[in-house]
């Protein structure tokens, strides 16, 4: 007997292939029939106009820490997303020195900066029980509603080995095979690869540059090596350059590092602007180096423009620009002073617009941002507003009226800058670019800089946009593009398709309605922490593992996700 049956739904496989009217049938976690389905089941639901696909994948998310409170991974699950690669950007949570208790603060302190979570929720959400990485993985086994696996960071490895010399140290040669046992048992245990940074904008608690940014070269290869000696592994990894442009050492470097693995190396994010047509192949240069030195290195962007906001009170994405950080981590008052001067505006201004800012240069359009929540008399009416409209009426310059308008809520306005990419050229230059074969969607975020941007919706926003919107793409394409593509890169056993004998990670949905709702602030994370949340709309159902785990965007409480780990659950995906 079935355990249930999807019937008479368009099935969109994952492959590419045309949609077709099918019953799908359910057993013991996999798909066990496709086609015209007789035998009897446990339960069954008509899909009757409604497409099944295959389970999302999102290939870069931080949600390391949520799942502790959060087993859903929400928004990811609502948006259809069943499986979650977690460990990006060299940060992990393990492992932690036994003999430094201290560690785990460091690295609360160090995800709260770089990554933008909440710090009590990190302090309250999470039961930091485990030393090793292995333990972190079993702490999460049996207790999550989707699958994830998970890179170890480079950051953690050269905590656990250095201590504090992992900033601003280089590893003695005793260090260094240190890190590499340590690196072999986190892999042994499951780990997917490594993860590292070299980006200037990836500090810690304190300010200072992270551990794995004070990497050489050496250090980095050696790892890569290491990461080839284990089945089914991957590198993924930032540079100062995957923000704007790479330089030819950055673009040397990815290439080595994955030809020394022998494994598919991923970076984020590939920002596509058609205002900056260099950029794009300049990026996917690395690509075509790595091919040459027989390695691969795949370029993930965003098939949407992700919702993100702004403030001039707390930290997020203007403290990046040059010359900005100083003023914005000032007292309050006083910056409000610094910020009223018109001096220090038009410097800040300059900095802005340099080509030192890089991608940071298009956060400074401040007449298209619209005003957010406000928090005083004067703002009143406000919200929804452009502020070059504002500004035109009030007779000032557009930074001048922000800061103004800011200065009346003591800095808590919220931001939200309007995207400079949003032109057809800029979406045309996408949809070429997705073709490429070393450029895989994904990038979301989703787990991090929660209260900044709102990143996991892209599934359905993406789906709805090539339904009803631009389509750029066709329907097939784009689940596969969701899918297969990034199942295939992790080399994800049974994953990424609607095929006999896979499991059974599928998502229903209408495609009529399919979209993601307006980013929204809520308060639900441990002490009452905000987050941005956006609504799934027009996806019926969610299964993980054959199980159903969302219905009508509401979480069921079921919880049958898998820790993945590598060898067992992936398989070592060739360079070639």
């Amino acid at each position: 007997m079935l355990d249930h049956v999807i019937r008479d739904a368009t099935v969109v496989d994952g492959t590419g292939a045309p949609g077709r009217r099918a019953d799908v049938g359910i057993r013991d976690g996999r798909i066990a029939v496709i086609g015209t389905v007789s035998e009897p089941s446990r339960t069954s639901e008509d899909a009757t106009g409604l497409v099944l696909a295959p389970g999302f994948v999102d290939p870069h998310t931080h949600y390391d820490a949520q799942l502790f409170w959060d087993p859903y991974a929400t928004p990811s699950l609502n948006h259809g997303v069943t499986t979650v690669a977690g460990g990006n950007c060299g940060f992990t949570l393990a492992p932690l020195n036994p003999e430094r208790p201290e560690d785990a603060d460091y690295t609360r302190r160090m995800m709260s900066r770089v990554e933008g979570m909440s710090l009590v929720a990190l302090e309250e959400g999470a039961p930091w029980n485990w030393h090793t990485f292995g333990e972190y993985l079993d702490a999460l086994e049996g207790r999550i509603a989707v699958n994830a696996g998970f890179m170890v960071g480079h950051c953690a490895l050269r905590r656990y080995v250095m201590g504090a010399d992992a900033v601003g140290g280089k590893p003695t040669g005793e260090q260094l095979a240190r890190m590499l046992t340590l690196f072999h048992e986190a892999m042994d245990a499951g780990a997917w690869g490594l993860s590292t940074t070299q980006s200037s904008t990836h500090s810690d608690g304190d300010g200072q540059p992270v551990a794995s940014r004070h990497a050489g070269p050496d250090e980095l290869l050696a790892l890569s090596r290491a990461v080839g000696e284990h089945e089914g592994t991957q590198i993924e990894a930032i540079v100062a350059g995957c923000l704007d442009q790479f330089s030819d050492a950055e673009i040397d470097l990815f290439a080595e590092m994955s030809a020394a693995a022998g494994r598919p190396l991923n970076w984020n994010v590939l920002t596509i602007d058609a205002a900056v047509p260099e950029r794009v192949p300049r990026q996917l240069l690395a690509s075509e180096r790595a091919r040459k030195a027989g390695g691969r290195v795949v370029a993930l962007t965003m098939p949407i423009l992700t919702p993100m906001n702004m403030s001039l009170g707390t930290f997020c994405a203007l403290n990046l620009i040059p010359g900005w950080g100083p003023v914005l981590a000032l007292p309050v008052p006083e910056r409000i002073a610094r910020l009223r001067d018109a001096d220090v505006r038009a410097e800040m201004l300059r900095r802005a617009g340099s080509k030192e800012a890089g991608v940071f240069r298009r956060l400074a359009h401040f007449g298209r941002y619209v005003i957010g929540d406000t928090y005083s008399a004067a703002n009143e009416g406000l919200t929804g507003r452009v502020v070059g409209d504002i500004a035109a009426e009030r007779g000032q310059e557009p930074f001048e009226c922000l800061v103004e308008i800011c200065a009346a809520d003591e800095l808590r306005t919220v931001l939200w800058p309007m995207p400079s990419d949003n032109d057809p050229d800029s979406w045309s230059l996408r949809a070429e670019t997705w073709q490429h074969p070393d450029v895989l969607l994904g990038g979301s975020d989703a787990g991090a800089h929660l209260d900044r941007m709102c990143g996991a919706p892209y599934t359905t926003r993406f789906l709805g946009d090539c339904l009803r919107g631009r389509k750029l793409v066709t329907l097939e394409r784009a689940v596969r593009m969701l899918t297969d593509d990034p199942a295939r890169l992790f080399g994800l056993r049974g994953r990424g398709r609607v095929a006999e004998g896979f499991h059974a990670d599928l998502v229903l949905f209408d495609p009529e309605r399919i979209d993601a709702g307006k980013a929204t602030l809520v308060h639900d994370l441990p002490g009452d922490s905000p987050r941005l949340d956006s609504k799934a709309i027009g996806v019926r159902a969610v299964w993980v593992n054959g199980v159903e785990v969302i219905r009508d965007d509401t979480v069921t409480g079921a919880v049958p996700g898998k820790v993945l780990r590598s060898g067992r659950d992936t398989r070592t995906v060739s360079t070639r």
